[in-house]
């Protein structure tokens, strides 16, 4: 069960009785998840969800991911979210924080590949050092990623990177081929 306190951001900028987020941290799994949720807020961006610790750890992607290692998204944090997020599609009415159609553009889990001197890193620790490796098994983003903190004093920031395996395609635009959800097979613009 997720840290309550982790939530507490996310509990404190939504009015529950206004929006059809989850409000819980519920549905835990045996694997680590991950999400990507296309966001039509006030500006279109992809939300990047880790599940970590029982939440969802979140970076939104004004660019969204790529395929092509020489990529490089800017990677902005954004609160914790429940669990029970990962699989959230819809309308989160005007006037409500984040206002905007949600869809889950793509799901799966992922493994972490955070090591030294031959031992795991865990997740937690990896975020708190600004620096995470991954390896994606969803639908339409395969393969090790990175995340890494980058940038000094009030210039920090994130990068989310993919890195050069067999994964990897510089010559597809995964955003355009692919830009339906995984979920409910619907474009954000189908989504009522």
């Amino acid at each position: 069960m997720a840290d309550q306190n982790h939530l507490e951001k996310y509990r404190e900028k939504r009015d529950f009785e206004n929006t059809p987020e989850p409000f819980t941290s519920e549905k835990v799994s045996d694997k680590p998840r991950f999400v990507v949720q296309k966001h039509d807020a006030s500006k279109l961006h992809y939300d990047f969800r880790l599940e970590v610790n029982g939440v969802l750890k979140s970076w939104a992607i004004p660019k969204g991911p790529s395929t092509d290692p020489s990529q490089k998204r800017l990677a902005v944090p954004t609160e914790d979210h429940p669990l029970d997020y990962i699989d959230f599609e819809g309308v989160i009415p005007e006037g409500n924080y984040g206002a905007g159609t949600v869809i889950v553009w793509d799901t799966g889990t992922y493994h972490n590949l955070n090591e030294k001197n031959g031992h795991k890193i865990n997740m937690e620790e990896s975020i708190n050092k600004g620096h995470v490796d991954i390896w994606l098994e969803g639908h339409k983003l395969k393969g090790g990623y990175a995340l890494i903190r980058t940038g000094k004093g009030n210039r920090k920031f994130w990068l989310l990177l993919k890195k050069k395996d067999e994964k990897a395609d510089k010559n597809k635009d995964i955003l355009i081929d692919q830009p339906e959800s995984v979920l409910s097979r619907r474009t954000i613009d189908e989504i009522i």
